[in-house]
């Protein structure tokens, strides 16, 4: 599934399922709060924290799922294309970053 696909996914799902979109401030905060979850796992399983015995059955690619489902909402709701907004980003960041990262010693 494509990016374009995934949205009309969202779409199709909020209109099935949902009433209507939260408003783009509800799904900030939202996202907010996904993101967070993400963290947590992160920070706990990766980091230097300990996993609390509740964290350690949470899906990292589930929580990760929250957030996209969360950002194609909001991409749907602004008019935003996704997959062409990537395919830009991409290509910005191929330019821009290619030799910065090639060259730069922290990385070898």
């Amino acid at each position: 599934m494509n990016i374009q696909n995934a949205q009309q996914a969202v779409d199709e799902w909020i209109k099935n399922h949902g009433v209507r979109y939260f408003n783009e401030l509800t799904n900030m905060a939202q996202l907010t709060e996904e993101v967070g979850e993400v963290a947590r796992i992160i920070a706990r399983r990766y980091g230097e924290q300990s996993e609390k015995e509740s964290d350690k059955g949470k899906d990292l690619g589930e929580e990760l799922a929250d957030v996209l489902f969360v950002v194609l909402c909001l991409a749907n709701q602004t008019g935003v294309n996704l997959q062409l907004a990537f395919q830009k980003k991409l290509d910005l960041k191929a330019a821009r970053d290619h030799d910065r990262h090639q060259n730069n010693e922290k990385l070898k």
